[in-house]
Formats: structure tokens, C-alpha cells, sequence
């Protein structure tokens, strides 16, 4: 069994799954941006930038953002002319929501939007913590009109060997002490092993073909510290 196999047979699945997922972000909600920014060094921000602006949509077009958190994502597809509106699984995170925008809170994988009625959708350091990723991508293709865009970031692997040996003690190591002494430990803890959940992005890619976005692509952020897909309702 390799690495990733391995740790994801520690990890949580299914229901229970998406009941600690909802119990971790509730709790660390009231000092989520400022762990961000410190664990980061302050990246997270050219990360989302870079995803609002691959959407490539045009002033006025609608946007969901999806597991919204406190709404960084919503506040720069708002400066990009954008109309964003938030759903997230965790009350705590919408409660601390600093962008203003509309937001509900509402399982990811069901959501409560009529067939092809918005223009995009963004996914910030998510897809790890759902349950179920072709559900979820199937959610995008219905809820996003023909011709509408996604932008769905989360957390990557390195090709680099030497980049991935670093970000892997960086990860694994040093981001648990910060969100232990900032915040919630056993959430932190956490979050370095759920990147296990992730299939290869080859895979992602084929998940979101088969979903309905036929020109879905891959790209790493930051030598591979993040990585973004995008991709075109057919």
C-alpha cells in the first residue's frame, strides 16, 4: 500500500466525514484568516487572485463560491465586477464572513440553484474535505450554465522532488505548531493528512471531463504548493 493509500485509511469517509469537517471549521472560523495568512505567507492571496481571474468572465456575470468560508474568495470576484454569492457546510464560517455577500449555508453537494442559472463557480481548498468528488462535479455542471467557467483551488504535490521534501515538513510539521498556538491543534493536525483525499489532478481532470467540462486544465500555483483547475460548461 502506498503513502497516500495509507493515510487516507486513518482518515474519515463518508458521513462521518462530513460531520467532522463541519465540527473542525466551526471551530477554527473565529481565527481562520489570520492562521491563513501567517501560514502562507500571505500566498493564499495571489492564490485566489489567480483563480478569479482565470474564470475570465466578464463584469456583471454571477458566481457562486463554494465552501466560502469567511468570504475572501467572494471579496475578489466582487473587485473583479463580479456578483459573488457564498454557500458554505459550516455556520461558523459564514457567521464570520467579512465580504457582505448574499450567503446561505448548504451542503455543496445539493445545492439549493436551479439548473444552469449562474454564470461560474469558485471552490477555495475544498474539494479535499467533500465526501464525494464526482457528485460534487456533477452539482458544478448542473447548477453552471453552458458556457460558464470554474475555478476550483485547493492544495498540491509538488513535481519537484526538493520543493515537494519541504512543503512536505512545512505541511506536515511546522503548520500544525502555528494552528495549534493560533488556534485548534487537532485541526491543524488534520489538515496536512486530508490531502490524502485528493486523486492525482490527471484524475481530477478526467472526473471533470466526464462531469461535463471537456476543456478542463491544470495548472500549479507556486511550484506546485497549489494547484488550480479550470474548465468550460460544454
Amino acid at each position: 500500500m502506498n503513502q497516500r493509500a495509507w493515510d487516507r485509511a486513518t482518515l474519515p469517509e463518508g458521513a462521518e466525514k462530513a460531520h467532522a469537517v463541519r465540527e473542525m471549521f466551526d471551530a477554527i472560523a473565529p481565527r481562520y484568516d489570520l492562521v491563513n495568512r501567517i501560514m502562507t505567507f500571505r500566498l493564499d492571496v495571489r492564490w485566489r487572485r489567480a483563480s478569479v481571474s482565470a474564470l475570465g468572465l466578464p463584469a456583471g456575470s454571477t458566481v457562486i463560491d463554494l465552501a466560502a468560508g469567511t468570504g475572501d474568495l467572494c471579496i475578489d470576484l466582487r473587485r473583479a465586477g463580479l456578483l459573488p454569492i457564498a454557500f458554505d457546510f459550516s455556520f461558523g464560517m459564514l457567521a464570520a464572513d467579512r465580504s457582505a455577500s448574499p450567503r446561505a449555508q448548504a451542503d455543496i453537494l445539493r445545492l439549493p440553484i436551479a439548473d444552469h442559472r449562474v454564470d461560474g463557480a469558485t471552490c477555495g481548498f475544498a474539494l479535499r474535505n467533500l465526501r464525494d468528488l464526482p457528485t460534487f462535479f456533477a452539482e458544478l455542471a448542473r447548477v453552471v450554465r453552458p458556457g460558464g467557467r470554474i475555478a476550483l483551488l485547493d492544495v498540491g504535490v509538488p513535481h519537484n522532488r526538493f520543493v515537494r521534501w519541504g512543503n512536505n515538513i512545512y505541511f506536515g510539521r511546522i503548520v500544525p505548531k502555528i494552528g495549534a498556538l493560533l488556534s485548534d491543534g487537532a485541526a491543524y493536525r488534520y489538515l496536512p493528512k486530508s490531502v490524502a483525499y485528493l486523486p492525482p489532478h490527471t484524475e481530477l481532470l478526467q472526473l471533470l471531463r466526464d462531469a461535463g467540462f471537456a476543456d478542463a486544465s491544470h495548472r500549479q500555483l507556486s511550484g506546485g504548493l497549489t494547484q488550480l483547475l479550470v474548465g468550460t460548461r460544454d
